[in-house]
């Protein structure tokens, strides 16, 4: 008998023992987690599904290797939960991206010239396609005395491509005003322009398009912002801003035609600068 219960007691501490390293080893096991993306990771992500959005033109994506739509929205701090300014979209190149990267949690806002005739195709885009486009709408202006909402009231303001149809019209000074008015402290100006060679005056190239940089900074400085960062994302050294036709020589406008086509199709868009600046916060 004596001998039969220490068997039996030997024989439970055995399995005991084994118990315990069963459970010891499930509760040590370590977890597999994935740990939760960053803010900046999905909205990487969201711009990306943005840029190669289907509802996004063959021809106007051909066009994403000399305008690199995601890396200068990216330098410029583009949040999909922001209240966004476009400043003149015309045929809408910009708008395909932008305005369904903030339909879901941002606003998307299209100032456009009163009177454009481009207003009319980007209302026809926005009805279209209400699922990417069902929270953007347009705002009309005046250039000479521009109201571009409330002030305050964006996170950023944008414009491509636009100023130097200002300087020639001699509105870029009120335009800049505008800007710093209707963005909150703290809010970003990001300009996009073609970009005049070193020790160029305005008058040697206002009618050329190109701009010189530091009358662009200058134009923003004195509307009050601060110059936060220059991005050679958009530049382009084959272009020597030397044309017959200024800026407008080259693609995609190609205003000589076929004269010299492939010459200037080799060159490709011009070289520009890439501007971000901020609006100091209140004091």
């Amino acid at each position: 008998m004596k001998q039969f219960m220490r068997k039996f007691v030997i024989a439970n501490a055995v399995a005991l023992a084994a118990s315990a390293t069963v459970m010891a080893f499930d509760v040590d096991q370590p977890t597999q987690a994935t740990p939760p993306a960053s803010a900046g990771q999905v909205a990487s992500t969201q711009l990306d599904q943005a840029v190669a959005g289907p509802w996004r033109s063959e021809q106007n994506k051909a066009r994403d290797t000399y305008r690199h739509p995601k890396q200068m929205l990216t330098f410029f701090g583009i949040r999909p939960d922001m209240t966004v300014i476009e400043i003149w979209p015309s045929g809408g190149w910009f708008t395909e991206i932008l305005a369904p990267f903030l339909n879901a949690n941002g606003h998307y806002i299209g100032a456009v010239p009163a009177g454009s005739k481009s207003k009319a195709a980007l209302e026809k885009k926005f009805a279209f396609d209400k699922a990417h486009f069902g929270n953007a709408r347009l705002l009309d202006f005046d250039n000479k005395a521009p109201n571009l909402g409330p002030d305050g009231s964006a996170d950023m303001v944008l414009t491509f491509r636009n100023v130097h149809n200002w300087a020639a019209d001699g509105s870029a000074e009120t335009m800049f005003k505008a800007f710093f008015k209707v963005l909150k402290p703290g809010g970003v100006l990001g300009v996009e322009d073609h970009r005049a060679a070193k020790g160029k005056t305005l008058d040697q190239v206002v009618n050329s398009g190109y701009l010189p940089t530091d009358y662009v900074i200058k134009l923003a400085t004195d509307a009050g912002f601060k110059l936060d960062g220059q991005s050679e994302i958009n530049a382009n050294p084959k272009d020597d801003r030397d044309h017959p036709k200024g800026v407008w020589t080259l693609p995609p406008t190609l205003e000589l035609g076929e004269t010299d086509k492939a010459k200037y199709q080799a060159i490709g868009e011009s070289d520009r600068m890439t501007l971000r600046f901020v609006k100091p916060a209140a004091k």
